[in-house]
């Protein structure tokens, strides 16, 4: 999770983790693994070393931690506009996203969709959302089941609500239930 940190110390974990991948057959575009960051300098060396599919992770605020050593001013939400989408198509297949940047929170509700997703796919990238939670405390409003902040609540529908948009995939703490919210989506033809 921190690259430059480990690079700084002297220990990069690129190489090895790559290495690591090779040896057990994770190799092409089709290799059922997904190298991820937050930073943007080690997956543009990740490219130059493996084929696997690499996601350059945005968050909703702050910026990469690599831009801020090396003083690029620039945020996530720059690397969220068409401009920032192209750079990342250069070194990475897809991007791990979170869920604000494609529908904002607006009250504790879901607001009005932007173009990122629209625009993370005309730059040939993938769009997974992070990360869904079925919990309440977890939930936009409208999604919440009861007043019990730790009881379950309308996940498929939150989840629903970003396929519709085009979002490729997700991020979930219920792997079952999030599966459940995506097949149910195909069964309803939306």
């Amino acid at each position: 999770k921190h690259p430059s940190y480990f690079q700084g110390i002297g220990k990069p974990l690129e190489a090895p983790l790559v290495k690591l991948l090779h040896r057990y057959g994770y190799v092409g575009k089709h290799a059922p693994v997904i190298i991820q960051s937050f930073e943007t300098n080690n997956l543009r060396q990740l490219s130059r070393m493996t084929r696997v599919p690499l996601a350059q992770l945005l968050s909703a605020s702050g910026r990469p931690y690599d831009f801020v050593l090396s003083g690029d001013p620039r945020t996530y939400a720059d690397l969220a506009r068409p401009e920032g989408l192209a750079e990342i198509a250069s070194y990475a297949d897809g991007v791990g996203a979170h869920t604000n940047l494609m529908i904002p929170l607006v009250g504790g509700k879901l607001g009005t969709p932007t173009r990122f997703v629209a625009d993370a796919h005309a730059a040939g990238l993938v769009v997974h959302g992070w990360t869904f939670r079925a919990e309440n405390a977890f939930l936009p409003n409208e999604f919440d089941q009861g007043t019990d902040a730790a009881a379950l609540g309308d996940m498929a529908s939150h989840i629903q609500a970003f396929l519709r948009l085009g979002m490729d995939g997700l991020f979930t703490d219920q792997p079952f239930l999030g599966r459940q919210a995506i097949d149910a989506f195909v069964r309803s033809g939306k």
